[in-house]
């Protein structure tokens, strides 16, 4: 699904409803749903944004087989690729329903992915986060006119915009990869001995650093400086022990001022013991 601004083709009917009664009008006041917490929201507000409403999108997917090699390490394309393109359908869905409310960003943004017992080899992709806009009309969107994204919380946020960067877009990067079982005469061999296991070693080192290197060409896409808050999560999904999905999720970001000016760090004592 290609993002197109201004566009609802994925939204259905009571997410477009839900959208304009938050917008208010017809002698109607506006009014926001957040999942921000009292603090978070409380510094967006000090940054200079107005949460707008909660957004979400959402993609059930079902995920096709691939046959890997019993002895071979290997990356699973056709899971990658699956992967790979269910969250980018929850989160176009979620940006266009950003755009439903004329939001700059997208802040909190959490992606998840559930399975359900009725639906063997389905998936739940989904993303959902709070859309905010600049209360003075500052432009903050992204080059190619997209609700800016982040998973960054409202503290983070206001402590980047503080410092003179600001957040142009989630970028992640995934790699499926089947980690080969290893023959039985070598196993018998390293039975009793401390020794490192290449085989293993080398499969999950693979792995993380194509995620890794997808995750950083969708932020040189984005023109970002950098990548801050990077994370690398990993699950097998059901497929068994020995293929595995590496993650890498973080906010590219860049500058929007010359001076750096970083606030100093402040001691605070919890008063509950």
């Amino acid at each position: 699904m290609v993002y197109t601004p201004g566009s609802e083709e994925g939204l259905p009917s009571a997410a477009h409803q839900r959208l304009l009664q938050m917008r208010g009008g017809a002698g109607k006041s506006s009014l926001f749903t957040s999942d921000l917490s009292v603090n978070e929201f409380l510094l967006v507000r000090e940054a200079g944004f107005d949460p707008l409403g909660l957004v979400m999108g959402s993609s059930i997917y079902h995920i096709g087989l691939q046959i890997s090699g019993f002895y071979q390490n290997q990356e699973m394309e056709v899971l990658t690729q699956a992967m790979y393109h269910a969250r980018e359908l929850a989160m176009t869905r979620m940006e266009e329903e950003a755009d439903v409310l004329s939001a700059d960003g997208i802040v909190g943004v959490r992606l998840t992915v559930n399975r359900y017992s009725w639906g063997e080899s389905l998936a739940e992709f989904m993303a959902i986060g709070t859309a905010i806009k600049h209360r003075q009309g500052e432009h903050y969107r992204t080059p190619d006119n997209r609700p800016f994204t982040s998973d960054l919380n409202g503290q983070d946020f206001w402590t980047l915009l503080r410092a003179g960067y600001r957040p142009v877009s989630m970028v992640m990067g995934t790699c499926v990869y089947h980690v080969a079982h290893q023959g039985l005469l070598k196993s018998l061999g390293q039975m009793g001995r401390n020794v490192e296991m290449p085989n293993y070693t080398q499969a999950l080192y693979d792995a993380r650093e194509l995620a890794l290197s997808r995750m950083q060409a969708e932020a040189e896409a984005e023109q970002a400086e950098g990548i801050v808050g990077a994370q690398v999560h990993e699950s097998s999904h059901g497929w068994g022990s020995h293929v595995i999905e590496y993650f890498a999720l973080g906010t590219a970001i860049k500058s929007i001022a010359e001076d750096h000016s970083i606030p100093a760090p402040t001691l605070t004592l919890p008063l509950t013991g």
